[in-house]
C-alpha cells in the first residue's frame, strides 16, 4: 500500500471511535428520552442518518484505499484526487446531517444540510476516478 495510503487509512481508523462514541450518544438520548431527540422527529432522523453514514463510509474509503494502488493507470495527482474526495464524503455527509439540526428545537435542517449532497458528489467523483482506474488497469 502506498505511503499516502496507509496515512490516510491511519487517520481513517481513528475516527471510528468517534463514530462509535456517537452511537453510544445517540442510545444515550433513547434510553433517558432526552429531550430534544425523540420529540424532534426531525433531529432522530437526521442524526440517525449521519451515524449510519460516518459508518459505512469510512468502511467504504478504507477499501479504497486498498484498491487505490491496483488503478495503475492513474497518474499520481488522479490517484491523489480520489484518494481526497473519497476520504471527504465520510466527513462532510455526516457533519451536514448533525449540524443542520444541532438545535434541539429545530422543525427544519438548516443551511448546513447542503454539505450532504456535496459530500455525495465529493464520493461520485472519487469512486468514478478509482473504478475507471481499475477497469483500466
Amino acid at each position: 500500500m502506498a505511503e499516502e495510503s496507509v496515512r490516510v487509512a491511519g487517520v481513517l481508523l481513528i475516527t471510528v471511535p468517534a463514530i462509535g462514541f456517537g452511537g453510544a450518544r445517540l442510545l444515550r438520548a433513547i434510553y433517558t428520552r432526552e429531550s430534544g431527540y425523540l420529540d424532534n422527529p426531525v433531529r432522530q432522523n437526521l442524526w440517525r442518518a449521519g451515524h449510519a453514514h460516518a459508518g459505512v463510509l469510512v468502511i467504504l474509503a478504507l477499501i479504497a484505499m486498498l484498491l487505490m494502488d491496483r488503478a495503475t493507470s492513474l497518474s499520481d495527482t488522479l490517484r491523489a484526487v480520489a484518494r481526497y474526495t473519497i476520504v471527504a464524503a465520510p466527513i462532510l455527509m455526516p457533519i451536514g446531517f448533525f449540524l443542520s439540526v444541532a438545535s434541539p428545537s429545530a422543525e427544519k435542517p438548516n443551511a448546513l444540510i447542503y454539505l450532504v449532497p456535496l459530500g455525495g458528489l465529493s464520493l461520485a467523483v472519487g469512486v468514478l476516478i478509482l473504478g475507471i482506474g481499475l477497469v483500466t488497469s
